[in-house]
């Protein structure tokens, strides 16, 4: 019997939080770097076919950055990381469209039927919904630096995003865009650019105008000392998340995660959180707890 109220106290508890995003969008980014955790990628899985069926209209974007790295050592292919960003030749981006594509979006949409939702992957071989154009970044030099076929968002098809959340299917976005100009794919990979998966999730969230982005990650979220695991952030400002970028405590993989956050809030996505992905049932207790298990980031 105290089992049983105990459960009945955690749904009593998420009830508020369930009716306060009840038609909302979230944006849940799922990170290649835990997506090799069968257990922990499954329980994120049941965690979004849930959401969905509370009334809750999740979308997701996923990386797959390991798989990625496999796949071109296999091909004897060494990757190469600029500004954390990676290189991306021709022969290159062939591995990351089939990997990302072929490969884990395919695997993503299966799982997630075989919980019991509707998913549906739009890449593409489908239906794209990320146009970009080749991103350019410069030295402190100003000299351009060469980043191959990497490109950045200019364009999200949020209407094809919104049929499919109302009508009950989640979408399932990898971060391989079609490049802007091309009104569909004619088999051509020189048409593709490579995205950043974190600024592709930050684009879709803001162009939506999502209620939420959840990047789920294989760390805790933000640490306000990077050498004390119990300085874990539960809530930062803009303006706190800035200051640790500037102070070098928000640093490597992690600065991309946060600017991704950052750019949402001000394009008027209301609330941001970096979430452990290893945490069994992260994406919920993050949302329908009052605690939560991450660090939120909100406006000033």
């Amino acid at each position: 019997m105290a089992e049983a109220i105990r459960k009945a106290e955690v749904l009593i508890e998420a009830l508020h939080y369930i009716r306060a995003f009840r038609g909302k969008i979230s944006v849940i980014k799922i990170g290649g770097s835990y997506m090799d955790n069968p257990a922990a990628l499954r329980d994120t899985l049941e965690d979004i076919v849930f959401m969905e069926t509370v009334g809750m209209r999740p979308v997701v974007v996923h990386g797959g950055g390991k798989a990625i790295s496999r796949a071109m050592a296999a091909a004897g292919l060494e990757p190469r990381f600029v500004r954390g960003r990676r290189y991306t030749d021709l022969e290159t981006l062939r591995i990351v469209a089939r990997v990302l594509v072929d490969e884990i979006n395919r695997q993503l949409v299966h799982a997630i039927e075989q919980l019991g939702g509707l998913a549906v992957g739009l890449h593409f071989r489908t239906t794209p919904v990320l146009f970009a154009r080749p991103l350019t970044l410069t030295d402190e030099h100003g000299q351009r630096i060469d980043l191959g076929r990497v490109g950045e968002v200019v364009r999200v098809e949020t209407a094809v995003l919104s049929r499919l959340c109302e009508a009950g299917v989640v979408p399932i976005v990898p971060p391989i865009a079609l490049q802007e100009g091309s009104p569909s794919y004619a088999g051509d990979v020189d048409q593709l650019l490579n995205v950043n998966a974190d600024t592709a999730a930050a684009a879709v969230a803001a162009a939506l105008r999502a209620e939420k982005l959840v990047v789920l990650t294989d760390t805790g979220g933000v640490l306000r000392d990077r050498g004390d695991p119990a300085s874990l952030a539960d809530s930062l400002s803009a303006r706190e998340c800035r200051a640790l970028i500037e102070q070098g405590v928000i640093d490597a993989g992690m600065v991309p995660k946060v600017e991704a956050c950052l750019r949402c809030l001000e394009a008027g996505v209301r609330k941001t959180h970096i979430v452990d992905g290893r945490v069994r049932h992260s994406l919920l207790l993050e949302i329908y707890t009052q605690r939560g298990v991450g660090t939120e980031i909100v406006p000033d």
